[in-house]
């Protein structure tokens, strides 16, 4: 028992040490950082900074690599925000999201990015496809699909008008919570707000704790956790960004009706990403109004081994009852074998477009 406060300050000795070297790697990391912009833009005034596939790579390597205790993901998200600092010293990185601020699209964007980046929420979808396509930022998040809840149509629909390409993905878990104000009367809650989706999400826990309460829905969780501090009576179902960002009080934690209950989100950007070793293709095809088109579709894939990760139909706008098809797969344009499939697909199609090849998510 004696020697116990010896050893424990020799362990406090040994952090300080170990945290003076992680501080001088971190410093030499920055210094590199800013040698490489110093390159980039001697050779190429418009370099690219940000290069999707070769921070997968970096962060894939690191999870290979990591001998513990801490989990593979918890050191990969350290290192995203070493990246995102020393990326910040290089340029720093403009990213459009669906707002308002405190959604779970802002927090995708984060995750992605890391905090060193400049957010900037918009109302609509379509905005952020503007945003990116008129150069005001680098990149863009918006959601694509619900595990529980399905697609975002709207994000598709602006897929079939622009010409932005997909430089990313993010998969986020979705964890609802029912929040109040510290002006709101618990027993007196009689409207829950809302986004559609998250009320869908949490239709069977608010059938068995407020049956009665109406169900409001509005433009995102964030405003709904923004509209209950004027109003004592109610509640509202959002994450903990909106939560934290308005001083609400959590009275129930995830409250979501599947704890599997994640979302997709697309990184939008102009850029075309190379391989990373692990990517994932996405398509739009407009498919000719006959007997069979799905199948001849879809055969080449299959012939060649290509899997097939999301497959989602939606109405065209070049006439009625035709289809264009939004298919998913794992690989990259620039392989022999995506190639050669995307080539007979072509032949079959009346249209084709490549929204992207991108690394696939690694957080």
């Amino acid at each position: 028992m004696t020697d116990t406060p010896v050893n424990l300050d020799s362990l406090r000795e040994r952090i300080d040490e170990l945290d003076n070297e992680i501080l001088r790697l971190i410093s030499a990391r920055a210094d590199c950082a800013k040698q490489v912009a110093e390159v980039k833009t001697q050779s190429d005034p418009g370099a690219v900074f940000y290069r999707p596939e070769r921070e997968a790579q970096v962060l894939r390597r690191i999870m290979e690599l990591n001998p513990g205790p801490l989990n593979s993901e918890e050191m990969a998200r350290l290192f995203r925000e070493i990246m995102s600092a020393c990326l910040a010293l290089e340029q720093p990185t403009k990213v459009a999201y669906l707002g308002p601020e405190g959604t779970f699209t802002q927090q995708a964007a984060l995750k992605h990015f890391g905090e060193s980046a400049v957010s900037m929420p918009m109302a609509a979808i379509d905005e952020v496809f503007r945003e990116v396509e008129a150069g005001a930022v680098n990149y863009g998040v918006v959601p694509v699909e619900n595990s529980t809840e399905g697609v975002v149509s709207h994000t598709l629909d602006s897929f079939m008008d622009s010409s932005i390409h997909i430089c990313g993905e993010v998969v986020l878990r979705i964890h609802h919570h029912l929040l109040v104000a510290d002006t709101t009367l618990r027993d007196k809650v009689s409207r829950v707000y809302s986004h559609p989706q998250s009320l869908a999400q949490c239709r069977k826990w608010l059938d068995a704790h407020y049956p009665r309460a109406e169900r409001v829905p509005v433009s995102s969780n964030a405003e709904a956790a923004r509209m209950i501090k004027s109003e004592w009576h109610s509640a509202a179902i959002a994450g903990d960004m909106a939560a934290k960002l308005y001083g609400l009080e959590k009275v129930a934690e995830k409250i979501e009706d599947r704890p599997d209950n994640s979302t997709r989100f697309l990184i939008i950007g102009s850029q075309h990403v190379p391989m990373s070793g692990e990517d994932k293709t996405s398509i739009v095809v407009a498919m000719r109004n006959q007997p069979g088109a799905l199948h001849d579709l879809l055969e080449p894939f299959h012939r060649h081994s290509i899997d097939l990760t999301r497959l989602e139909t939606r109405p065209s706008r070049t006439g009625v009852w035709n289809y264009v098809f939004f298919i998913d797969f794992k690989g990259h344009v620039d392989e022999p074998r995506v190639a050669a499939v995307l080539e007979e697909v072509r032949l079959r199609a009346s249209e084709v477009k490549v929204l992207g090849s991108y690394p696939v998510g690694v957080l």
